[in-house]
């Protein structure tokens, strides 16, 4: 085969450190903004961003040149400094070490982008507790 393809979605989520709702309105949006800005350089086009205020959801094509963990240093690093630079909230903002990412196949692709369209009316009945116990189980990183 004389060429290379890459398709590869990669849902991930990461949260707020310990966890505290900082990512209110009316600074959501900007932040967001910001992120898929982010994921823009590095060349990873994102489908969508969205969350709560303790945590964010993000839907992404993988630059082929960089790996997972490298991208997603990059836009929590700047993301945080984003936030805390244009005092977006009144504290020092940080994101909690580490994360979850998970690939997505085309087949399911749509599922997911509802899914983190409607992670507010999602957390109306389930808490993000709840759903990182959950993620866990379905792939296999229980205890």
């Amino acid at each position: 085969m004389g060429h290379s393809f890459n398709k590869i979605w990669v849902h991930t989520i990461w949260s707020t450190k310990d966890r505290q709702p900082l990512i209110n309105f009316p600074f959501e949006n900007e932040i967001h903004e910001y992120i898929d800005q982010q994921f823009r350089e590095v060349g990873c086009p994102v489908r969508i961003i969205n969350g709560m205020p303790d945590h964010i959801h993000c839907l992404f094509l993988l630059n082929p040149q960089r790996s997972i963990s490298d991208v997603i240093k990059q836009i929590k690093g700047s993301s945080s400094h984003y936030i805390n630079q244009n005092n977006l909230i009144p504290q020092k903002f940080s994101w909690q070490t580490g994360y979850a990412a998970y690939s997505v196949s085309e087949s399911v692709l749509e599922k997911t982008f509802s899914y983190i369209r409607n992670q507010k009316l999602h957390h109306q009945k389930k808490s993000f507790q709840q759903e990182y116990e959950e993620f866990l189980k379905l792939y296999g990183f229980e205890n």
